[in-house]
């Protein structure tokens, strides 16, 4: 029995000489290098986002529908391939919104009307107050038209759901790319460390169990 504790105990002892050849301080600092770069990709996959989304935005406002459409499918592309792209609520075409908006507002007011061109004494009114088209230019064109009895009704008319202009893209949870995988470079340190440990101190209760035993 005395020989069998000392042979296991031999072993428990090798084991132990082995790990402690890999020390836990060295595997932190790789944890901590990959962790810098994981960032990094992280970082540049959100800037991607970004940079497209922007275009999309950019496309958006200068009318240029095919563009648009074109940017909407190279962002959405980016973003379900890339981790770390989340749009949060969505990018939400708003220019499209308020053009399509004044276009059917242009259409309502074309109808005949007894109080004349009621479209153009709208525009004198708001025109003024706004450079550009905008939701409180249509908004205001809306309330200037309402003041007069149309010939339909105006505001069913001009009902247009913003839902229909907002585009939301899910990103993945993991994606195999630089930042991926340098993610799961990190989650295999971690791992290693918390293995490292939890084997040396189980190494030690069997070396002082034995060691006791002896």
């Amino acid at each position: 029995m005395v020989g069998k504790a000392v042979a296991d105990k031999r072993r428990v002892q090798q084991s132990m000489k082995r790990w402690q050849r890999i020390y836990t301080w060295q595997l932190v600092v790789l944890l901590i290098l990959a962790g810098f770069v994981a960032a990094t990709f992280l970082r540049l996959n959100n800037i991607g986002m970004i940079e497209r989304r922007d275009a999309v935005l950019s496309a958006d406002e200068a009318g240029n529908d095919e563009t648009t459409t074109t940017r909407l499918y190279d962002l959405q592309r980016y973003v379900s391939a890339h981790m770390n792209t989340d749009l949060g609520k969505g990018i939400y075409l708003e220019s499209s919104y308020n053009r399509d908006k004044q276009a059917l507002l242009d259409k309502a007011s074309a109808d005949n009307n007894p109080n004349g061109n009621i479209y153009k004494k709208a525009q004198d009114v708001c025109a003024p107050q706004f450079s550009r088209y905008s939701a409180a230019y249509v908004a205001c064109t809306t309330s200037e038209l309402a003041k007069y009895p149309a010939a339909n009704d105006l505001s069913e008319a001009v009902k247009l759901s913003p839902d229909l202009y907002l585009h939301v893209f899910s990103s993945p949870l993991w994606s195999p790319d630089f930042a991926g995988w340098s993610v799961l470079v990190c989650i295999v340190l971690m791992l290693m460390i918390l293995v490292r440990l939890i084997s040396v101190i189980v190494l030690r209760i069997i070396l002082h169990h034995h060691y006791k035993n002896a």
